[in-house]
């Protein structure tokens, strides 16, 4: 009779050596199978987002609503942030420039980082907690009330009139409050640099803007329109497809704020790559 030998245990009868495969190491590919898995899903769920807003019967008035929502709603948190972001990159970079005698590089380096990296990044990552969590909480109880079972019955399509505009608002929305987050980071990063000293205000913009290039802001304002098609994606997927349980609705919450945080961030990734390429 054969020996069964276990998948955990690889025996090397030449060594007489035995080698164990962890639980962790069985746990973390798990967790990466699961997470390929629902990136696929996202994948065939952005398909038929595609094929539902070309179709006919967009919800032009669900669309606005959607845009207020995230748009205007967000104002208050993005404006803090953004204020703060420049204030502190100021307060932080000062005194290294002065050191080096740099102390006039100072508006054009908090405007490029700024404008490059910082404002679009920080902003998609508060609204992936924002947006993301309150998208999936919504749909997540919808489902669970039966709310969107009840829309099939009917003859309605609730992917038309819930997920598309979300998703587009989203998408639109997002370039929108970056560039608003930018420009509220420069004017913090202007009070940072009066803190010390005097600066005017028209000086300052003018040395930031001097330092800009059209390819500092052109693919930071084109990666934030993918910042906001991955957060409204993963935000509806995950609510869209909750468990019936009550539950559910805080897990998909949960999960589609991880989850659009991380695919912001290799996007971003993908982003940084394409425009080294391209310069």
């Amino acid at each position: 009779m054969k020996r069964i030998i276990p998948i955990t245990r690889i025996r090397n009868y030449a060594g007489a050596k035995t080698m164990k495969v962890s639980d962790t190491t069985i746990a973390t590919g798990r967790n990466m199978n699961a997470f390929l898995i629902n990136v696929a899903d996202i994948f065939m769920f952005l398909m038929r987002v595609i094929r539902n807003t070309f179709s006919r019967g967009f919800e032009f008035n669900e669309f606005l609503k959607q845009c207020f929502q995230i748009g205007n709603k967000s104002l208050g948190l993005i404006s803090i942030t953004g204020i703060i972001i420049g204030l502190v990159l100021t307060i932080q970079s000062r005194p290294v420039l002065v050191n080096f005698g740099a102390e006039s590089m100072l508006p054009g380096m908090v405007a490029i980082s700024i404008i490059r990296e910082m404002g679009p990044v920080i902003t998609a990552l508060i609204c992936a907690g924002k947006i993301g969590s309150s998208m999936g909480a919504e749909l997540g109880s919808m489902r669970v009330t039966e709310q969107i079972d009840a829309m099939e019955v009917s003859s309605t399509n609730p992917f038309k009139f819930l997920i598309v505009p979300r998703v587009l608002a989203a998408t639109l929305m997002l370039p929108l409050l970056a560039l608003y987050a930018d420009g509220l980071g420069i004017f913090g990063s202007w009070a940072g640099a009066n803190i010390k000293g005097d600066v005017n205000l028209v000086l300052f913009i003018s040395q930031a803007s001097s330092e800009l290039e059209f390819m500092d802001l052109f693919p930071s304002v084109i990666k934030t329109f993918f910042f906001g098609l991955v957060i409204g994606l993963v935000g509806c997927y995950k609510g869209y497809n909750a468990g019936r349980g009550t539950e559910s609705v805080g897990i998909a919450a949960n999960s589609a704020v991880v989850m659009a945080s991380l695919l912001v961030i290799v996007v971003d990734l993908f982003a940084v790559q394409i425009t080294d390429l391209l310069k």
